[in-house]
């Protein structure tokens, strides 16, 4: 951290990806409300959305037009099963990819899940000048992505570089 910055909060928005959870059952998405929040960061939106593609684009499409909305984390919807298609409703969208951002988790996850971090296909991305990152759907996952990746490349006193640097609307401050 660079104490001759200053924290900028950003403004995050959480999509679950579900075709069975609701707010009630939602602890991924709460996950992330959690620790963005107590980051410092505002939560511009949250929904929870079915495993659907052409939903999925719809709502994060939305999301990156908006000049409100800096981030776009989504949860589920990224392993291999029959409906999972987080990384081909979103990786479309993208204008760049962050290759690093899955190779990264899964290298993370492999220290706390093994072998079985090989059927993720988290996902990080720019659109439109706006962040996007799609990780598996347990809160387990969510709290790696997080604490490990997001958090500290979301804090503009991360040195020597960070994603809010990157954020246009951010460039003017």
């Amino acid at each position: 951290m660079s104490k001759d910055r200053v924290f900028k909060p950003l403004n995050i928005a959480i999509l679950t990806v579900s075709d069975t959870r609701s707010e009630e059952n939602d602890t991924s998405g709460k996950t992330l409300v959690d620790r963005l929040t107590a980051a410092g960061h505002q939560l511009a939106d949250k929904r929870i959305v079915s495993d659907d593609i052409y939903a999925l684009r719809a709502v994060v499409s939305g999301w990156i037009a908006d000049p409100g909305v800096d981030v776009v984390i989504s949860t589920g919807g990224t392993g291999i099963t029959g409906r999972d298609g987080t990384p081909e409703a979103i990786g479309i969208l993208l204008d760049k990819t962050l290759d690093g951002f899955g190779e990264i988790f899964r290298m993370l996850s492999w220290e706390e899940i093994g072998t079985s971090t090989i059927q993720s296909r988290a996902l990080g991305g720019v659109a439109n000048g706006t962040l996007v990152f799609c990780v598996p759907g347990s809160s387990g996952a969510c709290r790696t992505a997080w604490d490990k990746l997001l958090e500290p490349q979301l804090d503009y006193r991360t040195r020597p570089c960070n994603f809010v640097e990157l954020i246009p609307r951010l460039l003017e401050t």
